[in-house]
């Protein structure tokens, strides 16, 4: 089982609204970053636990706790010219992008970035590295087992 932090600005996808959808499931689309797309289709497993992250927002952080509920798959958004995410140059022979549905597992208390930025076991989180601007990060069983801890 592997580990991921998942950003979504709130007023986009909150926890809270992953959770009032039908089965608490939502396609995870819009991903237009090689490296973050590739962690989802080459990294990403059904199963996998994810650490729902609130970004640009007032208060950023962790909001809640899901999982992994699809392997990856073609990104439709890619194809529409209505989308926001509309990407000309990907054809449906050859999509660019993918995305991968993820289940709310629960909500959290909001853990804000100040707290992570705070706890030494967490200082090698990719969310924590200066620069990182990755709206999907991998994150250790270590790192997920502090975060555990700081969530109880």
């Amino acid at each position: 089982m592997a580990y991921w932090l998942m950003k979504s600005e709130p007023d986009e996808m909150s926890i809270d609204d992953v959770l009032a959808r039908p089965q608490s499931t939502v396609p995870w689309f819009g991903v237009r970053n090689y490296q973050a797309r590739n962690f989802m289709r080459d990294g990403m497993q059904v199963g996998d636990g994810v650490l729902f992250y609130h970004s640009s927002c007032p208060q950023p952080g962790i909001a809640g706790i899901a999982e992994v509920a699809s392997s990856a798959y073609p990104d439709h958004t890619q194809f529409d010219p209505r989308s926001h995410y509309y990407d000309p140059k990907s054809k449906p022979e050859e999509p660019r992008w993918q995305m991968v549905d993820v289940k709310a597992v629960r909500k959290t208390r909001l853990l804000p970035l100040s707290e992570l930025r705070a706890n030494p076991a967490l200082e090698d989180m990719v969310l924590l590295q200066k620069g990182s601007r990755l709206s999907i990060t991998p994150v250790t069983p270590a790192q997920w087992k502090t975060i555990q801890a700081l969530l109880k």
